[in-house]
């Protein structure tokens, strides 16, 4: 199994650093487009129409997308509290119904995200002329990378990888 599931490993690493890059340039843009709608409302007295929804999708993207590696990187919420109680033999455990329980989290944002996202392909936001599914695809991509960051971990600890203890990033090598 760990013939092919280290290089996996490796290929989603790479994955999570590019969703982190576009989380990180989302964030700037986000951030340029705020600071234009303010120059513009209060400097030039005519605040764009499109700055507002605009910045939003971006922020959801970014937030959605950084969500996804913190699934990866093992940030996100669990049962942390329970881990300094427990014997220590339970941490594996507790970790694995923690990865179980954000796949199947994420398996429902695949679904029902997708579900709104078809529903809404047809109607447009008015300001920017895109689909608004466009909101609702941040959701499903989130949700597919969390399946898939979920679902490695969960392989890696069955291969006797040690994910509990240290950050997932099979691209850095002990010497």
């Amino acid at each position: 199994m760990k013939s092919w599931l280290m290089p996996t490993s490796r290929v989603l690493g790479q994955l999570s650093n590019a969703m982190l890059w576009i989380a990180g340039v989302g964030l700037v843009s986000m951030t340029a487009i705020v600071a234009y709608q303010v120059f513009m409302r209060f400097v030039i007295n005519q605040s764009p129409a499109w700055t507002e929804a605009g910045s939003i999708m971006i922020m959801t993207w970014f937030i959605f997308l950084g969500a996804a590696v913190g699934v990866r990187e093992n940030f996100h919420m669990g049962f942390d509290v329970l881990l300094y109680v427990l014997p220590p033999g339970a941490k594996p455990w507790l970790r694995a119904i923690s990865d179980i329980a954000v796949f199947c989290f994420a398996s429902g944002m695949v679904f029902y995200g997708g579900e709104l996202a078809m529903r809404y392909w047809s109607t447009r936001i008015p300001v920017l002329g895109l689909p608004t599914a466009f909101t609702y695809f941040p959701i499903v991509i989130s949700g597919a990378l969390m399946c898939l960051f979920a679902a490695e971990r969960i392989l890696l600890r069955l291969a006797g990888e040690p994910v509990d203890d240290i950050p997932v990033d099979p691209t850095i090598t002990e010497a």
